[in-house]
């Protein structure tokens, strides 16, 4: 029997990234805090940002990340994630995101902190079947872990500062900084030493559902924007050298 919410958070949108360094950050969001505005889990600590962790999973011969990196149109990888660093205060989610072809696709469902070792070694996988069994994102979870062996290996947090617009609701802009990965087994480790990814830049996240608002675009253009592939999963396996471009 369930012993957990079983709402499940399914969205399908395009998400444009573009790397930014700090006096282009700094120009692009005063010109976005005009038509936008904090969305309502910023926090004044992390100067209107919130904290983000991601426990990344992956097989033992990186399939996820080399699929990343040869563009793969129709992949997924799953994760752990969570919006705080300390394992008492947080809410943790079991995430899958991919891509089909040009749109980002992604679910979550929440698990509870107690089930989180199940999570960690999949292949003891009854009692994860027993307890979520019957939730479609659990199930495909499972399948990765047997066929694929899928275990986590790396550790990715950054802030995330977010803009919502009260216009257009399926148009989000979010300022991700100060990236950092580790190799890593667990999503709360005991020691804090990690590598920086991108130290000085920012990833600017454009998500939408149809297509970008007349003023952005404009902003694109007037800043010269150069749409990018990145991705913060591929940033923390090559900074924890866990594996190699060798494209």
């Amino acid at each position: 029997m369930a012993i957990v919410d079983k709402k499940v958070e399914e969205f399908s949108r395009f998400e444009f990234k573009y790397i930014l360094n700090e006096e282009l950050r700094n120009k692009i969001e005063k010109q976005v805090q005009h038509f936008m505005k904090y969305d309502g889990y910023v926090h004044p600590e992390y100067d209107n940002s919130y904290f983000v962790r991601s426990l990344y999973f992956d097989s033992p011969r990186s399939f996820n990340f080399y699929e990343k990196i040869d563009g793969i149109k129709k992949r997924k990888k799953f994760r752990l994630r969570t919006y705080d660093k300390k394992y008492n205060n947080s809410t943790l989610f079991i995430e899958q995101k991919g891509r089909n072809v040009n749109r980002v696709v992604k679910s979550r469902t929440l698990i509870k902190k107690n089930d989180i070792g199940q999570f960690y070694d999949a292949m003891n996988f009854e009692q994860l079947i027993n307890t979520y069994g019957d939730i479609k994102i659990i199930k495909e979870f499972v399948a990765d872990s047997v066929k694929r062996k899928i275990s986590p290996v790396v550790l990715v947090d950054y802030l995330r500062c977010p803009y919502i617009s009260d216009y257009d609701m399926n148009f989000r802009v979010t300022f991700d900084s100060k990236i950092k990965a580790k190799a890593s087994k667990i999503l709360f480790p005991d020691d804090d030493n990690f590598f920086d990814c991108l130290s000085g830049y920012t990833i600017l996240e454009v998500k939408f559902f149809r297509k970008i608002p007349a003023w952005f675009h404009k902003l694109i253009l007037v800043y010269n924007l150069e749409r990018v592939s990145v991705s913060k999963f591929v940033l923390g396996m090559k900074a924890s050298s866990i594996a190699t471009d060798l494209s």
